[in-house]
């Protein structure tokens, strides 16, 4: 039964993964020439440059006027554009949601091909999805590893750990655990299908949910670290990110939220090399953004990364009436300010981050939210280069694969071109003319 049972999982995902390369062949050699280099390390933009491209990946990359030249390479004036690498989104949520519902049963490998390719449309290049995944998410995240894509690349924190009653996950997907010792199964388990990350929740929605025990905290890092894997965590309080570091959490993917951070949280993340994985400053900002009428659906922008209903139900005043009553609305401004507060306060002190937004849930949507995040890192106090770096070189940084978000050779070419220098107004961001995807261009907002 079990042997028959894997043969079917392995014709699957061998069928998912060619359907994922199907029309993302290697193409021609390609000097693409004349734009200005954002190239994702944190240095200054370079005007007059040229990139070569051949298969998925950076051949070379300089000053136009000493572009190599080589037969059968096709080149491509870019006109003064701005070419930067993809956006690295280091926490979202995928294939899950329909019109503001989040249900389990929504999740199929079509559902997340369509959220990657949305991804990919807004520039976004590489996410890392954070612990309500299916299994079919494997074949998928292999499928799509290198090489020329249609949609963006991912890594998978499989199911996350979900404290039994508490908060976190979505029903159907994840296991809740009770016990260190169903928390270390359940690690194991997700380590022996080959998740990317290990991924636990430590919260309790404002006192309404019973939050996650530290003994099950530390047991979930143990058994990860045990199996070679990264643990992250979703955190809000600035007491369990203390506890937590001490207990060997590698990274946070939220902002503390209840109050400001510490010198004595700071000192302890830098001597163990915590990463801020992720602000998710946008997430903060959307929970309550909706609950009133707001500009933002109206803006086109926003709107190509929504279907009719779901801008509808944002735009509806009963909805927009439920947030503005529910027991935790007075309180969001807050913790939104905390978010950007901390945030700034982490990374000034020289604490290692990353860029990540908490996209997928209803509300937050894929693709428009790496953008609102940009816009958010600038309102907290970063430079619009600063936030820039944050979404690429850095990510990629904790990525450590050394194959993406920087502009240099060897380097998969996936890269955003723009139509004016997000250096300056981070809203320029949004001014996309293409994106590619291992040197492949793949439908874009523009």
């Amino acid at each position: 039964m079990a042997s028959g049972r894997q043969a079917r999982v392995g014709w699957a995902a061998a069928t998912i993964a060619a359907l994922l390369v199907a029309g993302a062949a290697r193409a021609e050699p390609v000097l693409y020439r004349g734009f200005t280099l954002i190239d994702g390390t944190g240095a200054a933009p370079r005007a007059g440059q040229a990139m070569l491209v051949d298969g998925a990946r950076i051949r070379w990359v300089g000053a136009q006027g000493k572009a190599p030249t080589r037969r059968g390479v096709r080149t491509v004036d870019l006109g003064g554009k701005y070419l930067m690498p993809g956006i690295i989104d280091l926490h979202v949520h995928i294939g899950t949601v329909r019109d503001l519902v989040q249900k389990a049963e929504y999740f199929t490998p079509e559902s997340v091909q369509r959220d990657l390719r949305t991804y990919a449309a807004f520039g976004v290049t590489t996410v890392q999805s954070m612990g309500t995944d299916k299994d079919s998410v494997l074949a998928i995240r292999d499928a799509g590893r290198d090489g020329p894509q249609t949609m963006a690349r991912l890594l998978t924190a499989g199911q996350g750990l979900v404290f039994k009653g508490g908060y976190g996950g979505v029903p159907g997907i994840n296991h809740p655990v009770a016990t260190p010792e169903e928390a270390a199964a359940e690690v194991d388990a997700q380590a022996r299908k080959g998740v990317d990350y290990i991924k636990l929740w430590m919260d309790d929605e404002l006192g309404a949910m019973p939050k996650m025990p530290y003994a099950i905290s530390k047991a979930i890092i143990d058994a990860g670290h045990r199996r070679g894997k990264r643990v992250l965590a979703h955190v809000f309080y600035l007491a369990d990110a203390k506890m937590l570091v001490a207990q060997g959490i590698d990274g946070f993917m939220h902002s503390v939220r209840d109050k400001p951070v510490d010198a004595e949280l700071i000192a302890a993340m830098k001597a163990r090399g915590v990463w801020q994985g992720a602000g998710t400053l946008s997430r903060e900002a959307a929970v309550y953004a909706f609950a009133a009428d707001n500009p933002r659906t109206r803006d086109p922008f926003f709107r190509q990364a929504a279907d009719p209903a779901t801008i509808a139900g944002l735009e509806s005043p009963e909805r927009e009436k439920s947030i503005a009553s529910s027991r935790i609305y007075p309180a969001l401004p807050r913790i939104d300010e905390q978010a950007r507060d901390n945030e700034m306060a982490l990374a000034r002190a020289g604490v290692r981050y990353g860029f990540g937004t908490d996209a997928g849930p209803p509300g937050r949507l894929p693709g428009y939210s790496e953008h609102w995040e940009l816009e958010q890192l600038v309102k907290a106090g970063f430079t619009p280069a600063q936030a820039i770096h944050a979404a690429t070189g850095r990510s990629a940084q904790w990525l450590g694969t050394g194959d993406r978000g920087v502009i240099a050779t060897g380097r998969l070419a996936d890269f955003v071109v723009l139509d004016a220098d997000p250096t300056r107004d981070i809203l320029n961001s949004r001014r996309i003319a293409a994106v590619y995807v291992g040197g492949n261009k793949v439908p874009s907002v523009r």
